[in-house]
């Protein structure tokens, strides 16, 4: 079965299913980026009209749309292709084996802090909102940051950024001064 969330982006929708959709964590996918993609089901999804992004996770998929399509016609859409797809299938859509991203190691002591906290108190609130965050850079107490999913364009994410991101991150690493999005 699988249930909605609207998220503070009008935009987005988050879709929550009781099977796992994701082994290898959260993997966000762009229209344009269709072409390239060997997994049939994101392929599909992508191509629906008027979605531009998908976001992969454990036990949900964000999805943003554009402006000129309603959810009164992408929702049923979505849900219908999610369900159709663990119709047929047993295993979780994303797998070790296609994974996309590529995962660094960082070994510096304050990038390691950074990213703890990130991956402990800011990601799973965002995933919540039906988004993610992702560490890109750390240079000179400017920390970079990808904002993804539902949070990718949205009208509060900026507050989110700098209120929440930015003052929790300066609180748990003293080196950190400000935090960016990319």
């Amino acid at each position: 079965m699988i249930q909605t969330e609207s998220t503070p982006n009008p935009n987005s929708l988050k879709f929550i299913s009781e099977k796992e959709i994701s082994t290898i964590g959260n993997e966000e996918f762009q229209k344009g980026q269709s072409k390239n993609l060997t997994n049939s089901f994101i392929k599909e999804l992508l191509n629906f009209k008027g979605v531009e992004l998908v976001l992969m996770s454990k036990n949900f998929l964000s999805v943003k749309k554009s402006d000129n399509v309603s959810w009164n016609v992408l929702k049923p859409m979505v849900i219908s292709h999610l369900n159709d797809y663990f119709e047929k299938n047993n295993e979780p859509i994303l797998t070790d084996n296609q994974k996309t991203g590529t995962s660094e190691e960082h070994k510096d002591e304050t990038v390691q802090k950074i990213i703890e906290v990130l991956d402990t108190k800011i990601r799973p609130a965002v995933a919540r909102d039906g988004g993610d965050i992702k560490f890109k850079s750390f240079d000179n107490g400017v920390v970079k940051v990808e904002l993804q999913g539902s949070c990718s364009g949205c009208p509060s994410s900026l507050m989110t950024l700098k209120q929440g991101v930015q003052n929790l991150l300066k609180h748990y690493v003293k080196e950190v001064n400000s935090v960016e999005a990319i």
